[in-house]
C-alpha cells in the first residue's frame, strides 16, 4: 500500500516571508514616506537664507544638501553647486555640521506608521500562517487551531506493491472470513438482492505479532479501495472533546471516499468498558470519544460503503455496546499459526532471501512451536544475518536452526567462561532434563542439548520438539512435563548431593503448570471440576487470578506442593535407576558442549556415538 501525503512547507518558510516584508518596509517604504515631507528649494533660496543667518543644521551630500531653518521647524533640500566658500560662510553664521537631520513626520503619519500599519501587517500574517498551519495539520473549516480536531489518519491507496492475501500465510480461516468483505466491495449488488448486508465492523483479535494489521491491509489491497489507518491512542488528546472531534473527522473523510476501509489499531485504547460511577479527567474524555464512535457506527446516518476493521489484544476489556451486533458484528480470531501455518509463513518470508537447496522448513516449523508470524519473520532475518556474519550470501539449514535458538534463548554469550565445576554441574543438569523426558511415555523427543551460555541468562538448555501440534494434553502428559522440569534439580541432588540456583526457571514453570492442573483443568480428585482460577488477558500472557476463599487458597497451595514433590521424586528415581547412562551422557556433553537428539538417543540406547 502507498501512503498518500500532502506536501508540507517547513515553518521556516513562513518566518522567511515575515522577515522579507519587514525588511522591505524598513528600507524602502518608510524612507520614501519620510522623504516626501522634505521641501525642495532652489540654490538661490539656500544662499538667501545663509545671508539672513537663518540656517540651523546642514547635511552636505554628493547629490543633495539638506538643511533646516534656525528654529529647525522645516527641512529643506537643494541641489549642490560648486561653491568653495560655502563651508566657511555656514560656519560664520553658526550652522551645525556634526548632527544628522531628524526628518519630521506629521502626527497622523507617525501614528499610522508606528502603530496602525504594524498591527495590520502582523494581523494579516498571523491569519495567513494560522490558515497554513491548519492546512498542514489536516484542518478544515470546522477544525480548531492547528488542526487539533483532525483525525490525522494515514490514507493509503492501492499500488503495484500492495499487500494481497497471498502475502499473508498461516491464517486461512481469518482470510476466508475477510474474503467476504472484499467480495462485497466488488459486488454489492448480489448481497443487496438477497437482502443481506455486510457487517459494519469486523474485530480482529489475537496475540501480538499474528498479522492483524497485515490482514487489514490485505483486505484493502484485494478490494482496491482507499484504506484509512489510525491507532486508538491517536484519538487521545490533552484537550477535552478532541477525541470525539477526531472520530467525527475520520468518518467524514471516510464517507467522502466511500467505498473504503477504516482500520483502527489497538481499539482498546478508546473502547474500554465504561464505568458506572462518575469519572473525571482522562476517563471522561475517553468515554466521550467512545460515545462518538458508537454514534458514528450506528447512528441515524447510514455509513454506506464504509467498513470498519479494528484490532485488539484485549477483547475482554471492550465495552459491550461496541461489540454488539450492528457495530462490530463479526469477531475474527487471528491465533498463533499451527504447524502447517508456520511452515507456510516461513516459506513466504524466505522468498526475500537466498537459501540452499533442500532446506527443510517443516523441521524448522516444528522447532518453532508457539511462534507468532512476527517471530517467524524474525527467525528468517536472523538466519540471513548469521549467513552474512559467516561470509556467505546464501542461508543454509544450520543458519535457520541457530536463528531459532537466538529467538528463544538469545545469542551465544562468548565472553562467559564457566569454571570446570560449573560446566560439569550444567552438563548433569541438562542431561537430567533430557534423560527424564526420554524415559517417560508421551514425552516430546529431545532435539538438542547444549551447555553454551546465552545472552538471556541461560547457562544451557534442552530443546524438545513434538512431531506435530497438540491441542489436548492428558493428565499423564502434564505430570510428565512437571517431572521433566524437575529433572535438572534431581540430577544435581543425585550426583553432587547439593543444589544450585540453576533451576529457578524450572521451578517457576513446574509450579505454574501444577497450579493450572488443579485450579483450571480440574485434574485433582478433591476439588474436581471446579474453576478456582480465572484467566485474564489471554492474548497478553494469560495472567490468572484466584476466585476462591483464603482457606481454599491454602489447600490449593498444599496440593500444588504435593504434586510437584511427587513428580520431583519420580524424576529422581528415574535418574538413580539410570545413573550409568546419566554419567556417560553428562561426560559426553561436557566434552562436546552441544549434542543432537540423535547422538543423545544413540548413547542412551547403547549404540555408538556419532
Amino acid at each position: 500500500m502507498k501512503e498518500v501525503k500532502t506536501p508540507k512547507k517547513p515553518l521556516i518558510y513562513y518566518y522567511g516571508i515575515v522577515l522579507i516584508i519587514i525588511m522591505i518596509f524598513n528600507f524602502l517604504i518608510a524612507p520614501m514616506i519620510s522623504r516626501s515631507q522634505v521641501e525642495e528649494v532652489g540654490y538661490g533660496t539656500f544662499m538667501d537664507m545663509i545671508e539672513e543667518g537663518n540656517i540651523g543644521v546642514v547635511e552636505v551630500e554628493d547629490s543633495q544638501i539638506l538643511f533646516t531653518d534656525k528654529e529647525e521647524t522645516t527641512i529643506y533640500k537643494t541641489s549642490p553647486m560648486e561653491d568653495p566658500t560655502l563651508t566657511q560662510r555656514l560656519h560664520d553664521i553658526g550652522a551645525e555640521f556634526n548632527r544628522v537631520i531628524e526628518e519630521p513626520v506629521s502626527p497622523i503619519w507617525s501614528f499610522l506608521l508606528s502603530f496602525v500599519l504594524p498591527i495590520l501587517i502582523f494581523t494579516a500574517l498571523g491569519q495567513y500562517m494560522s490558515k497554513k498551519l491548519m492546512e498542514q495539520a489536516g484542518g478544515g473549516k470546522n477544525s480548531l487551531a492547528f488542526g487539533m480536531g483532525k483525525s490525522n489518519a494515514k490514507v493509503y491507496v492501492q499500488s503495484t506493491k500492495g499487500i494481497k492475501f497471498s502475502d499473508v500465510a498461516g491464517e486461512d480461516e481469518a482470510k476466508e472470513s475477510l474474503a467476504e468483505v472484499v467480495d462485497y466491495l466488488h459486488n454489492p449488488g448480489k448481497y443487496t438482492e438477497a437482502g443481506a448486508s455486510m457487517p459494519k465492523g469486523i474485530l480482529l483479535v489475537g496475540p501480538p505479532g499474528t498479522g492483524k494489521t497485515m490482514l487489514a491491509k490485505a483486505v484493502a489491497g484485494e478490494a482496491n479501495v482507499p484504506f484509512f489507518s489510525i491507532s486508538g491512542s491517536e484519538f487521545v488528546e490533552m484537550f477535552v472533546g478532541m477525541g470525539a472531534s477526531k472520530v467525527r473527522d475520520l468518518f467524514r473523510q471516510a464517507k467522502e471516499k466511500a467505498p473504503c476501509i477504516v482500520f483502527i489499531d489497538e481499539i482498546d485504547a478508546i473502547g474500554q468498558k465504561r464505568n458506572s460511577g462518575g469519572s473525571m479527567g482522562g476517563n471522561d474524555e475517553r468515554e466521550q470519544t467512545l460515545n462518538q464512535l458508537l454514534t458514528e457506527m450506528d447512528g441515524f446516518e447510514e455509513n454506506t460503503g464504509v467498513i470498519i476493521l479494528a484490532a485488539t489484544n484485549r477483547p475482554e476489556s471492550l465495552d459491550p455496546a461496541l461489540t454488539r451486533p450492528g457495530r462490530f458484528d463479526r469477531r475474527v480470531p487471528v491465533e498463533l499459526p499451527d504447524l502447517k501455518g508456520r511452515e507456510a509463513i516461513l516459506k513466504v518470508h524466505a522468498k526475500k532471501i537466498k537459501t540452499t537447496e533442500g532446506v527443510d522448513f517443516h523441521a524448522i516449523a516444528r522447532m518453532a512451536s508457539g511462534a507468532s508470524g512476527a517471530e517467524l519473520a524474525n527467525i528468517i532475518n536472523e538466519a540471513a544475518l548469521r549467513a552474512v556474519r559467516n561470509g556467505r550470501t546464501i542461508v543454509n539449514q544450520a543458519d535457520l536452526e541457530e536463528s531459532i535458538e537466538v529467538v528463544i534463548a538469545g545469542y551465544q554469550k562468548k565472553n562467559a567462561i564457566l569454571s570446570n565445576k560449573e560446566k560439569l554441574v550444567v552438563s548433569y543438569h541438562e542431561i537430567g532434563h533430557a534423560l527424564v523426558a526420554a524415559k517417560q511415555n508421551n514425552s516430546a523427543p529431545v532435539q538438542k542439548i547444549t551447555i553454551i551460555p546465552r545472552t538471556s541468562g541461560a547457562l544451557g538448555y534442552t530443546m524438545q520438539v513434538d512431531t506435530g501440534d497438540k491441542y489436548l494434553l492428558t493428565k499423564e502428559e502434564l505430570e510428565n512435563k512437571i517431572a521433566t522440569f524437575t529433572g535438572g534439580r534431581a540430577a544435581e541432588e543425585v550426583v553432587f548431593g547439593e543444589v544450585t540456583t540453576g533451576a529457578s526457571n524450572d521451578i517457576e514453570q513446574a509450579t505454574k503448570l501444577a497450579r493450572a492442573m488443579i485450579t483450571r483443568y480440574g485434574m485433582n480428585d478433591e476439588f474436581g471440576m471446579v474453576a478456582l482460577e480465572t484467566v485474564q488477558n489471554q492474548y497478553l500472557g494469560g495472567d490468572a487470578s484466584l476466585a476462591c476463599s483464603a482457606e481454599t487458597q491454602r489447600e490449593i497451595d498444599q496440593k500444588v506442593m504435593e504434586l510437584v514433590k511427587t513428580q520431583h521424586a519420580k524424576a529422581r528415581k528415574i535418574l538413580e535407576e539410570n545413573r550409568s547412562k546419566l554419567d556417560e551422557l553428562a561426560k559426553y556433553l561436557y566434552e562436546k558442549e552441544t549434542i543432537t537428539g540423535d547422538e543423545f538417543m544413540a548413547i542412551l540406547e547403547g549404540g555408538e556415538k556419532e
